[in-house]
C-alpha cells in the first residue's frame, strides 16, 4: 500500500492509513481499531526472504502477460542510483594490513567473513589509491569550490576524494559511495530495471552495489529477466541498453547467449587507427604512410583499470628514419605501439550493427521505454530513497516498487478494456435498435403500398 501511495516510510504508511477509510476497509480494520506499531512493518518485512518478494513480482507479471501486455522479445535495460539509508557522517576508514601476504592469508582463513573484506585493505592497494587521489587533486587544482565537501558542522571538512576501497559506512556496510554529474556525493544502491517495449511492463528489477559498473551487472540482469519470462513460456531475443552497459565481457556474453544487443560502444573504442589498417589474417597493423612499418602482435597484458589488451609494436629500425616519425610517435620514442582490447572483434561487430537506421530507432525506443519507467518509480512509487539497510532489504524494497508499478499498469489496462467492451456493446445495441426501426418503417411502407393498390382495384 505504501508503494502504491508513494509512501516510503513505515511511519507515514501507518499515519496515512488511519485517515483513509478505503485502506482500513481493505486491510480489515474498523475506524476505532488501533493499527499496528510502525516497527511491525519493518520486522515483518525482514521475516520474509527475497524469494517471497520475487514470487509476488512474478505473479503480478503473469497477470500482465495473460492480458497480452508483454511480448517478451525485446527488453530495454537501464539503471539509476537510489539513496541508501546512510550518511557520509558514518564513514569509517578501513584497516590497512601492511603486508600483502598477511592480507591474502587473512582473506583465505575467513572466506565466509564478509565483514573482513569490507573493513580491511592491503597496503599496496591503499598506496595506489593515494597516488590516484593525488593525481586528481592536481588536476582539480584551482577549482576551490569543488575541492571539499562541507559537513554539517562548518568547523569540519571532509576530503572530496573518498573511495570505497579505503572507507565504508558503519551504518550500512553494503551501501557504496557514488556520484553522478550535478548530483551530491552520497551512499547509494543501484536499481537495474528491464522493461518490455510493448506496454512498458517491468519484467525484472533488482538492487546491486553502486560501485559496480553497469556492464558488470548486465549478465545478472539478463539471467534474472530470462528466468522471469521463462516461467511464462516466453523468450527474450533483443537487449537495448546505453553505453554504460557496454564492455568486452558484456558483448561476448550476449553473443554466447544468442541475444541481439543494441549497446553503443563506450568512448574509448576506436573503430579505426588513422594511417593504419588491420590485417585480420596475419593479426597485425600495417602503416600506410612513411616507411610502411608493420606492427605484429607482441603480447597481451592487463592495464591498471583491469582491462586486458593486445599490444602491436613496430620495429625501431623501420621507424628510426621515417619522415613522419615526429608526428607519429614523437621525438624520443623509437617505435610505434598500438593497444587493442582482446574483445575488439565483439566491439567491431557491435559498431557495425549500430550504424544502421534500425539500431538508431532501437536507441530511441530504449529511451522512450525504460527512462520514463525509472522516473515514475523514483517519483511516484516510493523508490527515491531506501529506508532499510543491507543489500537484501534494498532488493526487497525495489521489488515492491516494481510490483506496485506493474499493478497500476494492469488495473488501468483492464479498466480500459472494460470501458471499450461497454462502448462496443452500447454501439451494438444502438445499431440493433436502429435496424429494427428501419425495418418497421420499410414494412409499413410496403403495407401502405399494397393497401392502396387493393383500394384502387375495387374502385
Amino acid at each position: 500500500m505504501g508503494y502504491l501511495e508513494n509512501l516510503n516510510s513505515d511511519r507515514k504508511i501507518i499515519e496515512h492509513a488511519k485517515m483513509r477509510l478505503d485502506i482500513l476497509y481493505f486491510i480489515g480494520y474498523d475506524i476505532d481499531e488501533e493499527l499496528p506499531w510502525h516497527s511491525t512493518l519493518s520486522r515483518t518485512r525482514q521475516l520474509y526472504g527475497q524469494e517471497v518478494f520475487l514470487e509476488l513480482f512474478r505473479r503480478v507479471l503473469k497477470l500482465c502477460i495473460d492480458q497480452g501486455m508483454v511480448s517478451g522479445r525485446r527488453q530495454a535495460v537501464d539503471s539509476a542510483y537510489i539513496k541508501a539509508n546512510a550518511s557520509l557522517n558514518s564513514l569509517a576508514e578501513k584497516e590497512v594490513l601492511e603486508d600483502a601476504q598477511t592480507y591474502s592469508d587473512e582473506l583465505e582463513a575467513n572466506q565466509d567473513d564478509d565483514d573482513l573484506k569490507k573493513k580491511t585493505i592491503s597496503y599496496l592497494r591503499r598506496k595506489k589509491i593515494e597516488q590516484h587521489h593525488a593525481w586528481k587533486a592536481k588536476q582539480y587544482e584551482g577549482q576551490h569550490k569543488f575541492s571539499k565537501e562541507v559537513m554539517e558542522s562548518e568547523s569540519e571538512s571532509r576530503p572530496k576524494f573518498l573511495s570505497n576501497y579505503t572507507h565504508y559506512s558503519t551504518t550500512d556496510e553494503d551501501a557504496r559511495i557514488s556520484v553522478k554529474p550535478g548530483k551530491p556525493r552520497q551512499f547509494n544502491y543501484t536499481a537495474h530495471a528491464a522493461v518490455d517495449t510493448s506496454h512498458h511492463i517491468i519484467t525484472n528489477i533488482q538492487a546491486d552495489y553502486s560501485d559496480k559498473r553497469d556492464s558488470q551487472s548486465l549478465a545478472q540482469v539478463v539471467e534474472q529477466t530470462r528466468a522471469n519470462l521463462q516461467d511464462n513460456a516466453m523468450a527474450m531475443d533483443e537487449v537495448l541498453a546505453d553505453s554504460g552497459y557496454s564492455s568486452g565481457e558484456a558483448l561476448a556474453y550476449l553473443e554466447a547467449q544468442n541475444l541481439t544487443g543494441y549497446l553503443p560502444n563506450f568512448g574509448k573504442y576506436k573503430p579505426q587507427r588513422e594511417g593504419f589498417i588491420y590485417n585480420k589474417e596475419k593479426d597485425q597493423y600495417e602503416c600506410q604512410q612513411g616507411n610502411k612499418a608493420i606492427l605484429p602482435y607482441k603480447s597481451t597484458s592487463t592495464d591498471t583499470l583491469g582491462f586486458e589488451k593486445k599490444s602491436y609494436r613496430s620495429s625501431s629500425k623501420v621507424c628510426k628514419n621515417c619522415p613522419l616519425r615526429k608526428q607519429c610517435i614523437g621525438q624520443k620514442a623509437t617505435y610505434k605501439k598500438i593497444d587493442d582490447s582482446i574483445y575488439k572483434p565483439e566491439y567491431d561487430r557491435m559498431h557495425q550493427r549500430m550504424q544502421s537506421s534500425h539500431a538508431k530507432h532501437m536507441m530511441r525506443l530504449r529511451s522512450s521505454t525504460v527512462e520514463p519507467v525509472l522516473g515514475t518509480l523514483i517519483n511516484f512509487t516510493g523508490m527515491r530513497r531506501i529506508w532499510t539497510r543491507g543489500i537484501k532489504n534494498a532488493d526487497k524494497s525495489i521489488l515492491c516498487a516494481g510490483i506496485a508499478y506493474n499493478l497500476k499498469k494492469y488495473i488501468r489496462y483492464i479498466n480500459r478494456k472494460r470501458v471499450s467492451v461497454c462502448n462496443a456493446l452500447e454501439k451494438q445495441r444502438l445499431l440493433t435498435k436502429t435496424t429494427e426501426l428501419l425495418t418497421n418503417l420499410e414494412l409499413n411502407r410496403t403495407i401502405r403500398h399494397y393497401t392502396t393498390q387493393i383500394l384502387l382495384t375495387f374502385l
